[in-house]
């Protein structure tokens, strides 16, 4: 990740002509007191609601599993997220979304021997329908693991759990190596589905009743299902995205031989109006496609620019998405890591919340919060807050497109891992708890926090520059005019490389390639490095573009 603040990551400076001037442009506001003090307390009073209601869901989440009694879920057990959620009384219904989905998507028919498992939580019976192989020959009796506990903090000395093959049986529990490791649902397990359908409550609350939760095998994956289930080359599809995007997402999009057109950006990310220009003016022979339908977006520390889309921000470019029938993909792998404002070197840090009500309170409404249609898919993901090795992550959409994600992944991945759902449960359900995953996403954002001001304190020492993003002015370059953009990219990038610093190029996240370079930039990112390594990479930056520079 880039460097993050709760409105924007700061992943790039853009360097004045005179590179001898160093100044940090602090935000401005355009309140009076008066109007400032009127303002702070309707957040606030907004902040004291938000955090009520997080209480009281995780009380009601507490008392529907006391009521339920044990969760009952064997071997390849079916499982929705209707099963575990609560009331959804005088909700709308989503609408439903055949003419945006592909003739591929509408035509897969369910797995037939997966419907078959339905059968298997009948008392007594024995199968002989589908290959289960038989957990006495699994190889993995136990795993035993050490993990910290989030009320210490990130220190190594932890707690140690065990997962054995007939923990169901043997303790009473409700997951285990006889389940995770043999075949299952494409959904995922039930276990899992639980614990993900009560934390989508916690945090998103959907407003319309018929929602559901999937899991997938990490987002990359459930994009490019996604991204299938509504892009048809031959009926002339296009994706929307930000001008500058994730390339990862660029390279899955690209062989499916649908267009991708990027809209403009400023500090808070994707322009609403720029949107709605776009869609509102759209010449399907000069474009080469069709008016599009579906948005890629990243709202919260997008890559590679690092904005993070305010919640009015959110909103607009939601009801520019309802003008235009647009189905919306809301990529949301940093969602957690909305970190408090620089507030410079030696400076008094931002005060972290009291505790996970607060937290919660302060994210921004996710679009899925306000998606009153069911037109949003969230992709969510374990990679940035847990391990990305274990290659989990969920979806959260209407019931439809879960459904149809389902038959498509029933084909493909087949489902998540046993081994990443079960160490995953084993830690966030069974030791962690709710309030305790939450309170781990705290201390992660804090611990970010530290390494991005780490981050930003080494640009104003070493690099002289208006900090915004990282936006190189190659106009005062001596090679301007004779080199392209493009040429002076490289030859920056080269001499960090000799350096011995790696930064990416900001033409890598490109979305609309054929078009010419016009800007210069970099990204940079404090996910990696050791936080005490950070003065030394920007020093080596700041001596690659003074060189280049100097030339």
């Amino acid at each position: 990740m880039s460097s993050i603040t709760r409105v924007a990551r700061l992943p790039a400076l853009r360097l004045s002509p005179s590179p001898a001037r160093t100044r940090i442009i602090a935000s401005r506001s355009f309140y009076s007191r008066s109007s400032l003090n009127g303002a702070q307390a309707a957040h606030a009073e907004q902040t004291s609601v938000q955090e009520h209601r997080s209480r009281s869901i995780l009380s009601d989440i507490a008392e529907r599993r006391a009521r339920a009694g044990k969760l009952v879920a064997g071997v390849a057990a079916a499982s929705h997220s209707d099963m575990f959620k609560g009331p959804q009384t005088n909700k709308p219904m989503a609408k439903r979304w055949n003419n945006h989905l592909t003739s591929e998507s509408l035509s897969r028919e369910p797995c037939t021997l997966k419907k078959a498992a339905k059968y298997l939580k009948q008392p007594g019976i024995v199968s002989l329908c589908g290959g289960l192989p038989s957990s006495e020959l699994f190889p993995f009796s136990d795993i035993s693991m050490t993990v910290p506990m989030p009320s210490t903090g990130f220190a190594p000395a932890g707690e140690t759990v065990s997962i054995g093959k007939y923990d169901v049986r043997d303790k009473d529990a409700t997951y285990d190596l006889s389940i995770a490791l043999n075949y299952g649902q494409a959904t995922g397990s039930a276990q899992m589905i639980r614990f993900l359908t009560e934390h989508t409550e916690i945090i998103c609350q959907p407003p319309y009743a018929d929602w559901g939760v999937c899991q997938t095998i990490g987002s990359t994956g459930a994009l490019e299902e996604v991204l299938r289930m509504f892009c048809d080359k031959d009926r002339g599809d296009s994706v929307l995205t930000e001008a500058f995007s994730f390339t990862t997402a660029l390279e899955t999009i690209s062989p499916l031989g649908v267009k991708t057109f990027g809209l403009p950006i400023d500090e808070q990310g994707l322009i609403p109006e720029a949107m709605d220009e776009l869609l509102s003016n759209w010449d399907p022979e000069a474009r080469g496609a069709r008016r599009p339908h579906l948005l890629y977006t990243v709202p919260s520390g997008q890559n590679p620019t690092g904005a993070t889309q305010g919640e009015a921000r959110r909103r607009a470019i939601y009801a520019v998405a309802q003008k235009h029938d647009v189905f919306i993909i809301e990529d949301e792998p940093y969602y957690f890591l909305q970190m408090q404002p620089y507030t410079g070197r030696n400076e008094p840090a931002a005060p972290p919340p009291r505790d996970v009500h607060e937290f919660v309170s302060s994210l921004i409404p996710t679009y899925v919060s306000m998606d009153v249609d069911g037109r949003v898919v969230r992709l969510d993901s374990f990679s940035k807050v847990t391990v990305p090795g274990s290659r989990l992550g969920w979806i959260v959409a209407s019931d439809q497109i879960v459904e149809r994600y389902q038959r498509h992944a029933e084909v493909a991945s087949q489902g998540p891992s046993g081994f990443s759902q079960v160490l995953i449960h084993k830690l966030l359900d069974e030791t962690w708890g709710h309030e305790g995953y939450l309170q781990w996403l705290m201390n992660l954002r804090l611990e970010y926090t530290k390494k991005r001001d780490a981050l930003l304190a080494a640009c104003e020492d070493h690099l002289p520059t208006d900090i915004l993003w990282l936006n190189v002015d190659y106009s005062a370059h001596p090679q301007a005019g004779k080199k392209s953009i493009e040429e002076i990219e490289q030859e920056i990038f080269d001499a960090c490389v000799k350096s011995n610093v790696l930064l990416a190029r900001g033409s890598w996240f490109l979305t609309e390639k054929d078009k010419p370079l016009k800007e210069l930039h970099f990204r940079t990112t404090f996910a990696t490095a050791p936080q005490k390594d950070m003065d030394t990479a920007i020093m080596r930056f700041g001596k690659a573009l003074r060189d280049s520079f100097s030339r």
